[in-house]
């Protein structure tokens, strides 16, 4: 299959992380397949009744180096439905996946003396300056080069450098190898990331995935493939261009204001890019309006809502006014907040013709509200109850068996 796919080098590797999730990860499969078979249609509260969909957020990215097809791959072997990623252009217009078109974020080129004169000091992404490695800068040879890396510290790191950055086409072969070896569909879901961004580099992301989901025979509504972004200007080109394939509009937000539960709007985080480079002053928030679901219908499939969007999290207040640290460890932060009543957007995505899927599902403990109580299954279970339709998750294993427990309840 693919140079980076060597079966050796790829089992010995992933040893030690796979054997102390087989035996629990194995039981969880077989349950959940034996609950997703017995609960059928109509038994849970999604849009189209089946059990909700597992998107392992940029592969199994609580557990090794993320959008690495190791980290895809164990995102498979616990069960996860979809593997996620984001798609960024090297200089020479090969699609690769990455999150970050600063290379230094999640990879290792910050150490490597070699490329210290690429650095750059200032650059503009997005209307903001950035310094770092970009992604353009080097050609899909150099990449090649680099070391993924594991960009949230809390998580473990000794496997950092010793995988590497993938191309689209390479995903796309895993996906298909997989689906064949075990016998149930494995979806994509590419990302178009910062495609204003690319645009103006005259590297354009758009007519490249097209290219490879048209090569791939996997330009259609049947196909195990969810195209999503952020700017609205994206989809709607893809889709003016003869794609396909589901597609879904992305909705964020810069922060929660956890005295009050309302999400925050600073940016980038504030509005699309394409809407800020046109003069819209829309925010985000417009979208998960009625007319905003409507608009979104007109040219995607689904929503993929920050979480926030449908259970606000809200802080405690003393008499004066000010947030309580509620845990006592001398911070504020969501361990100190409360899940408050769930809003209408499920509901409303649903009455307007669009699944809903929400991100992202993390299993760390500063993460979770304090309703939750340490148990990320906990959160996962509330937003399957409520009818989310998939979920992304850096911990595909646990939605997997969250998932489990809500298909069991469905049985009763």
């Amino acid at each position: 299959m693919v140079e980076l796919f060597k079966p050796g080098d790829f089992r010995k590797t992933l040893r030690c992380v796979t054997l102390a999730l087989t035996a629990s990860a194995a039981t969880v499969l077989a349950m959940n397949a034996v609950s997703a078979n017995a609960a059928g249609r109509d038994s849970v509260p999604t849009q189209d009744g089946r059990p909700p969909l597992v998107v392992a957020h940029r592969g199994a990215s609580g557990y090794l180096p993320e959008e690495t097809l190791e980290a895809f791959q164990l995102a498979i072997d616990q069960g996860a439905d979809v593997i996620e990623f984001d798609l960024i252009s090297t200089r020479d217009g090969v699609l690769v996946a990455r999150h970050d078109v600063d290379l230094a974020v999640s990879t290792d080129v910050a150490s490597r003396p070699e490329f210290a004169s690429r650095r750059r000091v200032d650059w503009p992404v997005d209307g903001e300056k950035q310094t770092g490695w970009f992604a353009h800068d080097f050609t899909l040879a150099e990449i090649r080069t680099l070391g993924a890396t594991v960009t949230d510290p809390e998580r473990p790191q000794q496997n950092n450098g010793k995988f590497r950055v993938v191309t689209l086409q390479e995903i796309i072969d895993l996906a298909k190898a997989q689906s064949a070896k075990l016998g149930r569909s494995i979806a994509i879901y590419p990302e178009t990331k910062q495609p204003s961004y690319h645009r103006d580099l005259g590297l354009p992301l758009e007519d490249r995935l097209i290219a490879a989901l048209d090569a791939a025979g996997w330009n259609s509504r049947s196909a195990p493939v969810f195209v999503q972004s952020f700017e609205p200007g994206s989809l709607k080109e893809m889709r003016a261009k003869g794609l396909q394939a589901r597609m879904v509009q992305l909705v964020d937000g810069s922060d929660i204001d956890l005295k009050t539960g309302e999400v925050t709007y600073a940016m980038p985080l504030d509005r699309p890019y394409d809407w800020a480079k046109s003069g819209d002053s829309r925010l985000f928030s417009a979208m998960v309006t009625p007319a905003g679901l409507a608009e979104i219908g007109t040219y995607a499939d689904g929503i993929g809502p920050w979480k926030a969007y449908i259970v606000p999290l809200k802080g405690r207040i003393d008499w004066k006014g000010r947030l309580v640290d509620v845990n006592g460890d001398g911070k504020i932060d969501l361990r100190d907040a409360s899940t408050q009543p769930a809003t209408t957007l499920v509901a409303d995505a649903h009455k307007a013709g669009l699944f809903v899927h929400p991100f992202t599902f993390r299993n760390e403990q500063r993460r979770l509200a304090l309703d939750y109580r340490g148990d990320p299954q906990a959160e996962l279970l509330q937003f399957f109850r409520l009818g989310v339709d998939a979920v992304f998750a850096d911990f595909p294993d646990t939605a997997v068996a969250a998932r489990a427990t809500l298909l069991r309840d469905a049985r009763r």
